[in-house]
């Protein structure tokens, strides 16, 4: 049987339905990975500033790792109750976007906390909220959201002002950003999905 030849108007229409298959099971699911990472980074940031503050010690330093340790676990419950759906060209895209950004990040804060023997100065939160922003930014753009995009790019702006505050109150700046770029809208995608599957 011969494989029929797409023109531009059906490839564009294929496309177009892919990214609209996608749209929809986002809008029902994807606050969930936005909600996990965002609200575990926001609580694990306000910890380490409070024990920071109080004891000075750098150990404390150690609580980010509570980031990954809580949210890699429940994500990995959460993808496989998600498993049931067809996977769309869009859905690898974006999780190819997250692999990398996600990988670059960790890899750079694990020299930031253990490479000491390395002669530089990393400003770690500085970068970590550009590579999340430019994923969140991204996500936006690829399912067409603009919760994401527009959270994604004030974090991208935002993220400078780890360049000027010297202090353990950074921390709470980028807790602060997480909200305006995971926690808002991983709630605006949830509360979209509901309103949708009532209209449906």
């Amino acid at each position: 049987m011969e494989e029929k030849q797409l023109n531009e108007k059906e490839s564009l229409e294929v496309i177009s339905n892919m990214i609209k298959a996608t749209q929809n099971r986002f809008t029902q699911n994807a606050g969930a990975p936005f909600l996990v990472w965002g609200y575990t980074t926001v609580l694990s940031s306000i910890a380490v500033w409070f024990a920071m503050v109080r004891t000075g010690n750098y150990w404390w330093n150690m609580l980010w790792f509570l980031i990954p340790i809580i949210s890699f676990p429940v994500m990995m419950i959460y993808n496989r109750k998600q498993e049931s759906g067809a996977k769309t060209y869009v859905d690898s895209v974006i999780n190819k976007i997250w692999i990398v950004f996600g990988s670059v990040g960790f890899l750079v804060s694990l020299v930031a906390m253990f490479g000491g023997y390395i002669n530089m100065q990393l400003p770690i939160l500085f970068i970590v909220i550009l590579l999340m922003g430019m994923g969140t930014t991204l996500t936006g753009m690829v399912m067409k959201f603009l919760p994401c995009t527009i959270g994604g790019a004030l974090a991208i702006l935002l993220s400078f002002l780890c360049l000027i505050v010297h202090n353990w109150n950074v921390c709470l700046i980028f807790a602060a950003v997480f909200v305006v770029m995971m926690v808002i809208p991983g709630h605006i995608l949830n509360c979209k999905g509901k309103c949708d599957a009532k209209r449906a």
